[in-house]
């Protein structure tokens, strides 16, 4: 009798696996970076220029001035409710110094080590966040990587762009924040944003209201970059994250006891803009961010689906069957994948492209053949099934060639999956029932070389382009039918294991149906004979 592993087992086995051990790995060296860069073993001076302490600043050892005057313990160096001037912060600067100076060895180690235990925790549960909220595609380790690459230089720049006079760190932390809302999601940006904020601010030994301003302004540039229809909205992002920022910049500081002050109006507007130039920067920075990290922003899709692209003009002279073909399927499986929150401007980009492997051999191809002519009648099945399999091939490297981004390229190459494409496989069956001497007939290659769809769009756009063409041979395209024949498409792509790579919920696959059933039969929809009308 074998008793189950238990988890404590189960998760040594996982941490067994290379690509653990990697990620492991990559975040303890994350943490160590980022404790250098707050620098780990000495605790920061708590104060900033024009900062208004809400108690006298004494100081706690002796120390010498800049000019060799002396000045013992509990010597008051700021005032109660009055901003601390340059002179102040040279002799706070001064008095840090000779604290530290004083610190024997074991206290450095126990504030090191403390440190590093808090970033270390705060770094795995980062980490832990990224493997469960990415876990159906499982977050490679260059990506990971990247992520915390990107933390790291973070958290350096913050720590430095926060010395006077500069008191910039607001900027690096929302570059980092709307990148990784750009190239993942909204919530992880938040996650990760969070995260780093904390460190931030533990590493300026700044308190709770600096918290509040730095993640709350963060927030609002995150939670406003659902989707980027132009470049000119990381602008206006900027301009809202920065009013966010001026107000909570008044709202904490008064919050804490500080009084209206010219010197805090000044401080609230410099936040406005330095989070209106983070806009800007990024703006600019946009196109080389999509090129890095292989996404596709709203703003390069709508440009990327433009119906001049060389490419689409090359299908409609050469099939422009398959070009309306297209053209439909885009309209149709925009709408479904709307309907389950998916992108439905990427699968209706992903669709215009989807079949321009058929402008090599367009006449192989029902819809661009004549009536009277079929070029498969003087082939065996094998042969036509490699002319129309090749169409996935040559569709994939005409994409590459016009360098179109590699998210489109995946729907080229997976909108097929690996179906079996029955009408030739039916027809070889068949002849070698004629045939008693002929081979046997290899089902694998009749079928698509794949892969199969690894994303929801390409599971709808799979859905959209197998109902829509199934969807022309109904003689009588009455509701009903249309509607028996989406469930059963959708049936078979299920039982085949298309969908089996992708993290669609069969929810999802019913409001997919629903959407694509609608979409069908407002295309074919009956309509009004006027009188005197003929029958075509």
């Amino acid at each position: 009798l074998e008793l189950p592993p238990s988890q404590w087992e189960r998760a040594w086995g996982q941490l067994r696996h290379r690509e653990v051990l990697w990620a492991l790995g990559l975040c303890a060296l994350a943490a160590v970076a980022i404790c250098a860069a707050l620098g780990a073993w000495d605790p920061p001076l708590p104060y900033r220029l024009g900062q208004t302490p809400s108690r006298a600043v004494t100081a706690r050892v002796g120390f010498l001035g800049a000019k060799g005057e002396r000045y013992e313990a509990g010597a008051v160096l700021a005032e109660v409710g009055q901003p601390i001037s340059g002179a102040q912060l040279r002799l706070l600067k001064l008095e840090h110094a000779a604290v530290v100076a004083g610190r024997t060895f074991p206290q450095r180690l126990v504030r090191a080590t403390a440190t590093v235990a808090l970033v270390l925790v705060l770094t795995a549960l980062a980490a832990l966040y990224l493997y469960h909220r990415h876990r159906p595609r499982r977050l490679p380790v260059k990506e990971l990587a990247t992520v915390l690459v990107l933390s790291v230089l973070t958290v350096t720049v913050a720590r430095w762009a926060a010395l006077d006079p500069w008191r910039a760190e607001v900027v690096p932390l929302l570059a980092f924040a709307q990148v990784v809302a750009i190239v993942y999601c909204q919530e992880t940006a938040l996650v990760l944003t969070t995260v780093l904020t904390v460190l931030v601010v533990m590493g300026l030994g700044q308190g709770m209201g600096a918290l509040v301003l730095l993640a709350g302004a963060a927030a609002v540039a995150v939670l406003q970059l659902n989707r980027i229809r132009s470049r000119s909205k990381l602008i206006y992002v900027g301009l809202a994250t920065g009013l966010t920022a001026a107000a909570l910049c008044m709202v904490t500081a008064l919050a804490a006891d500080q009084q209206p002050s010219w010197a805090l109006a000044g401080r609230a507007g410099w936040l406005a803009g330095c989070a209106l130039g983070t806009g800007f920067l990024l703006t600019g920075l946009l196109p080389f961010v999509e090129r890095y990290f292989g996404i596709l922003t709203d703003v390069s899709l709508l440009e990327l689906g433009d119906v001049s692209h060389p490419l689409l003009q090359e299908l409609v002279r050469r099939a422009p069957s398959t070009y309306n073909h297209s053209i439909t399927v885009a309209a149709i499986a925009e709408a479904a994948a709307d309907a389950i929150g998916a992108r439905g401007l990427l699968v209706r980009v992903g669709a215009y492209f989807h079949d321009i492997g058929k402008m090599l051999k367009p006449e192989y191809f029902i819809e661009n053949q004549p009536l009277d002519e079929n070029r498969h009648a003087s082939l065996i099945p094998a042969m036509s099934t490699l002319v129309i399999i090749a169409h996935i091939k040559d569709g994939a490297d005409l994409a590459r060639k016009h360098k179109l981004p590699q998210a489109i390229i995946d729907f080229i190459e997976q909108h097929h999956g690996t179906t079996l494409v029955e009408y030739f496989y039916g027809r070889a069956h068949e002849m070698r029932h004629n045939d008693p001497n002929g081979g046997p007939v290899d089902e694998n290659s009749y079928r698509y070389p794949g892969p199969r769809p690894q994303t929801k769009e390409a599971a709808v756009l799979m859905l959209a382009d197998a109902a829509e063409s199934a969807c022309r041979s109904l003689i009588d395209p009455a509701p009903s039918r249309i509607e028996s024949l989406v469930r059963d498409v959708a049936r078979r792509k299920l039982t085949d294991g298309q969908f089996d790579e992708t993290n669609l919920t069969l929810r999802e696959l019913r409001t997919i149906e629903d959407s694509v059933i609608k979409s069908l039969v407002a295309n074919y929809h009956g309509r009004v004979k006027y009188p005197g009308q003929r029958t075509a």
